[in-house]
């Protein structure tokens, strides 16, 4: 049995973007029932046959398998996020300096040096020594920063991310707080996942029969045409 004109639209609008209430409206439903229509769409034998169709079809163009895009999503939902970006935390100044006075690094010192004298200052004080080493571990012991060391944001190098993390890598936007590093939605990605696996309760039931219906299920009368129903939303 054929789909009618508005269904195979749907059909196809659905596989554009796999959002079935925005296919629904784009098929010429009512956008007030779109929701509700997309629904009772889905669950119809004849529709939900030819989406499977289609969907075949170009997984067979395309060499893409639902297998493939599942691991996919599970490999950006179990994404380390220390491999993209971390917060450490790094010595002070003071924590390996010779008796925890501020340690330089010997350029630094040489540059200060060269300033202080241009505008007849002191030399700085160096007793602390040198061979300051910016991301070497907080000191215990060291009196300045109560052994807690400086926190510091270090985003990894993109060009050395593989696998999953390079996935997930999205990208980084420079704004007035900063850079922030674009990464994939892992919990989106999990949904994903679950609602492929069916542990999501949110699929249309036609044939409850005044039986228990647990939330978020919707019942359409099953011997209504769509135009009565719609109608009758509408109404309603």
């Amino acid at each position: 049995m054929s789909l009618s004109p508005r269904q195979a639209r749907f059909v196809e609008e659905y596989l554009i973007d796999l959002n079935a209430k925005q296919a629904a409206v784009r098929a010429g439903y009512s956008e007030k029932t779109a929701q509700e229509q997309s629904s009772r769409l889905l669950s119809n034998v004849k529709v939900a046959a030819a989406v499977a169709a289609a969907q075949k079809k170009l997984s067979e163009r395309t060499n893409i398998t639902q297998e493939m895009v599942l691991q996919r999503w599970w490999q950006l939902a179990n994404v380390d996020m220390n491999e993209l970006v971390e917060y450490r935390r790094e010595c002070c100044r003071h924590c390996w300096g010779k008796g925890f006075k501020y340690q330089w690094t010997e350029q630094e010192y040489a540059k200060e040096s060269r300033l202080a004298k241009n505008s007849k200052r002191p030399a700085p004080d160096c007793s602390g020594g040198f061979g300051y080493l910016s991301n070497r571990a907080p000191n215990p012991a060291c009196p300045e920063c109560a052994g807690e060391g400086l926190g510091k944001i270090h985003v990894k190098d993109s060009r050395e991310l593989s696998g999953p993390a390079r996935m997930a890598f999205a990208g980084v936007k420079i704004g007035k707080d900063g850079l922030q590093v674009l990464a994939a939605d892992r919990e989106k990605a999990l949904e994903n996942v679950a609602r492929h696996l069916g542990m999501f309760n949110d699929r249309l039931d036609i044939t409850s029969g005044g039986d228990k219906i647990n939330s978020g299920v919707l019942v359409v009368p099953g011997t209504m045409s769509e135009a009565e129903w719609e109608k009758q939303q509408q109404q309603g």
